[in-house]
């Protein structure tokens, strides 16, 4: 998902991104982390398409301004699938996952400055390994709320949450089944997970298997889930 600003920018520092993820607490699907590239004088454009906190947004409107946000600056999404999920919820945590994704994403784009949702309880420290692993040169700025007080990170919420919501929706078309949001508050959610995880089968590859709504029903492997680690 990805697509070049109207106009190339000559130097790095012309570029501001932003970065944010949905889908971390879900129990199906990819968890994706959305970044959004633009000149700085080309910022003012967000405040005027409706770029905001894409919670704030209904699904339609989430829509209308991603396809604003395409004419703008660079859209980018990275799909983590359930078992790398797993993996780090078993080992290492989701923070460092996540913040190895931000990274990924300031390294690809390059540009003089990154703006992030901060997931670790201590946003400076979450900023400071994001800037770390993707080399120390670009300077990354780490808030919490950051999705609701920037326009630029909520620009990036918005691709995270459209990619995530069509993955989804995907997802659900090819098995032919209501999937609901993804979220283990969903009732109906929770009865796909009960449908697919009984018996002796693997869980399915779409199925976060850490996650305590799917060890509830089959526990798959030894080791802490989610909650465990927080939010």
């Amino acid at each position: 998902m990805t697509n070049l600003p109207s106009r190339e920018a000559t130097t790095s520092a012309e570029l501001v991104l932003g970065i944010d993820e949905a889908g971390r607490g879900s129990v199906l699907g990819p968890l994706v982390v959305g970044g959004f590239l633009v000149r700085r004088d080309r910022l003012d454009a967000l405040r005027r398409c409706g770029a905001t906190d894409s919670k704030a947004l209904s699904p339609s409107r989430r829509e209308e301004v991603f396809a604003s946000l395409l004419g703008i600056g660079r859209c980018r999404a990275i799909f983590v699938p359930p078992v790398e999920i797993d993996r780090f919820v078993v080992r290492r945590g989701l923070n460092r996952l996540e913040a190895r994704e931000f990274a990924r994403l300031v390294s690809e784009t390059a540009p003089g400055v990154a703006y992030v949702d901060a997931c670790d309880p201590d946003a400076a420290r979450f900023g400071r390994t994001v800037c770390a692993l993707a080399g120390g040169r670009v300077r990354v700025v780490a808030r919490h709320h950051a999705d609701r007080d920037n326009r630029l990170v909520g620009a990036a919420s918005i691709v995270a949450k459209v990619a995530r919501d069509r993955a989804v929706a995907a997802l659900a078309e090819e098995l032919g089944e209501e999937l609901g949001s993804g979220y283990p508050s969903d009732p109906r959610t929770v009865a796909a997970v009960r449908r697919h995880v009984r018996g002796t089968a693997p869980v399915p590859p779409w199925i976060r298997g850490s996650w305590s709504t799917v060890q509830r029903v089959k526990p798959v492997r030894p080791g802490p889930t989610l909650e465990a680690f927080g939010r």
